[in-house]
């Protein structure tokens, strides 16, 4: 075949044209994305002076648990990402207030957006459970904090410990891991708005749920 170096030439540039595409179209729809505030100045449009610029950056022991949350391959059975009202049931079960957008991980280190929920999603944990004790109880035995649970025990996170400390706390001392993972997990909160994404207020959810239920029902 005589033009099969032309061909091969067509194919690759076809594949490359194609690439570049994705990739420069996601550069110009999310690289630029900035840390901003919740509301935006109704003069310059931009952000509010004086006022905190979201999503928070992580700061000492919870960068430390990224790490720990990674090697432990969390992510293979978590998420990081709420779908928006409409768009699954993400909200009905205590997910978040509103739905995952793209500034919310310009400042993470490593996005876990995850595939499988085989436990929930962990964008707002941070939120549902705000004390660490809860965490500690629940990665030296899960369903002592969460009934029927699937997750395994992560006892190789804790200290060894006597039967009285176990039957006082419920779990041992936990390891430099255990601590950062943790404070990790408490970082994790989506209660802030921001212009492209608010939260969503519950009795507003409920009325609008009850009205959608009362509709379908009535077809």
């Amino acid at each position: 075949m005589k033009n099969w170096p032309l061909l091969f030439f067509g194919i690759f540039a076809i594949l490359a044209v194609s690439w570049l595409g994705l990739v420069l179209t996601a550069q110009i729809q999310y690289g630029s994305l900035q840390p901003t505030t919740q509301e935006l100045d109704e003069e310059t449009g931009g952000t509010v002076d004086g006022d905190p610029l979201y999503p928070l950056f992580p700061l000492g022991l919870a960068q430390q648990g990224e790490l720990v949350y990674n090697s432990l391959n969390c992510a293979s059975c978590h998420t990081q990402q709420v779908r928006r009202p409409g768009l699954g049931s993400d909200y009905q079960r205590g997910y978040g207030l509103r739905g995952s957008v793209p500034r919310d991980y310009i400042r993470q280190n490593q996005i876990f957006l995850g595939d499988l929920r085989v436990g929930p999603d962990l964008t707002d944990v941070g939120q549902r459970h705000k004390e660490a004790d809860w965490y500690y109880r629940y990665l030296y035995t899960p369903s002592s904090a969460v009934k029927g649970s699937l997750k395994p025990s992560y006892q190789f996170l804790f200290e060894e410990a006597d039967e009285d400390t176990l039957n006082d706390i419920g779990y041992p001392p936990p390891t430099a891991k255990a601590k950062a993972l943790v404070a990790y997990l408490l970082n994790l909160r989506l209660d802030y708005d921001l212009p492209e994404a608010k939260q969503i207020d519950p009795e507003d959810f409920k009325a609008q749920l009850k009205e959608a239920n009362h509709s379908s029902g009535a077809h």
